[in-house]
Parts: C-alpha cells; sequence; structure tokens
C-alpha cells in the first residue's frame, strides 16, 4: 500500500473537519457581530452619511454568513490534507486571519473608530491574501474557495474607507440621538 489514507478515509476526515469547523467559524462570526452590535440598525452606524455604493441592509449578514461557510469549508479541505507539506503554517495563517476578521466589528461598531477599522481591513486583506495562497499550495481548491471572501473583504475594505471619507467626525456622533430613517 503506497497511500497514506483511502480516499474515502480522506473524505471522511474532511466532513468530520467540515461539521466542526463551519459551525465554529459560523458560531465565532456570529458572537463577534452580537456583542459588539454590528448591524445596519445600530443607532451609531445609522447616523452615519452612506456611500453610493452602499448594499441593502440584507447583503451583510447574507455575505458574512456565506463567506464564513466558505472560510470554514476552506479550513476543512486544509486540516484533512493529512501529510501535505504546508499544512500546519496554513492552519496558522488562517487562525490569524480569522481573528483578526472577528476583531473588526467591535472595532468599528462598538468602539466607532472607522480609521482603526479601515486599517484593520487592510491588514486582513493581506492576510486573507497569503492565507489564501498557502492553502492553494496545500489544497488549490481550498485558495480558490477564499477568493469570492477576499473579493468580499476588499469591497468591505472600500465601504470603510468610504465612510470614513463621508463621516471624519464619526467617533463624536451621538448613538442616543433620534435618527430619522427613510426608506425607498
Amino acid at each position: 500500500m503506497t497511500e497514506l489514507a483511502s480516499r474515502a478515509q480522506l473524505r471522511a476526515s474532511f466532513l468530520r473537519w467540515a461539521l466542526f469547523l463551519v459551525p465554529l467559524v459560523l458560531l465565532l462570526g456570529f458572537l463577534a457581530g452580537a456583542v459588539s452590535g454590528a448591524s445596519v440598525q445600530n443607532p451609531w452606524y445609522l447616523a452615519l452619511d452612506k456611500p453610493a455604493i452602499q448594499p441593502l441592509p440584507i447583503v451583510f449578514p447574507v455575505a458574512w454568513a456565506t463567506f464564513y461557510v466558505l472560510m470554514g469549508l476552506a479550513a476543512a479541505l486544509v486540516c484533512a490534507a493529512w501529510g501535505a507539506r504546508g499544512r500546519v503554517i496554513a492552519m496558522v495563517f488562517f487562525v490569524i486571519q480569522l481573528g483578526l476578521n472577528l476583531a473588526w466589528a467591535p472595532l468599528f461598531f462598538r468602539l466607532h473608530q472607522i480609521e482603526n477599522g479601515f486599517y484593520l481591513l487592510a491588514t486582513i486583506d493581506a492576510a486573507l491574501l497569503l492565507t489564501a495562497i498557502v492553502f492553494f499550495i496545500v489544497r488549490k481548491l481550498a485558495g480558490i474557495m477564499l477568493l469570492p471572501c477576499l473579493g468580499w473583504l476588499a469591497f468591505a475594505t472600500l465601504l470603510n474607507w468610504q465612510l470614513l471619507v463621508l463621516n471624519p467626525d464619526a467617533r463624536t456622533y451621538d448613538a442616543d440621538a433620534p435618527v430619522q430613517r427613510v426608506e425607498l
């Protein structure tokens, strides 16, 4: 026998990792958002001037849930790649970028730090790009699965930048002040 594991064993390993990692990444993302008050209904966020590229409110939870699922599946592919060179370092990169990713919502929504949020997002962009590269080396599909996440994150970085430009004094906004919201 020249293989370390059969295809069936590798599939079973992937499924076990996926059943662990996908819910874990989703739960961590949900908790980071819940603890920080991350929502388009956040009173402070409602008071901000929004850029023209601002998506509809429903886009954010759907996009983030989708990308957290993709991240979890990509990580499961890498974890199931027993014996692959770079597997451990790839997961170290993954944990670092995920930790940075989870830190953004509290920084932005709880602490109202748009500028620091932008810098953090730029750092996350770089960390996710490096993670995608090392994932691609371990398992091509895992690296490819992170590309939509990278695209969304680049868009989020641009959106954060535009919010910063439109709201230079956002830290001083009174979150308890009444907000008039007009829906079209």
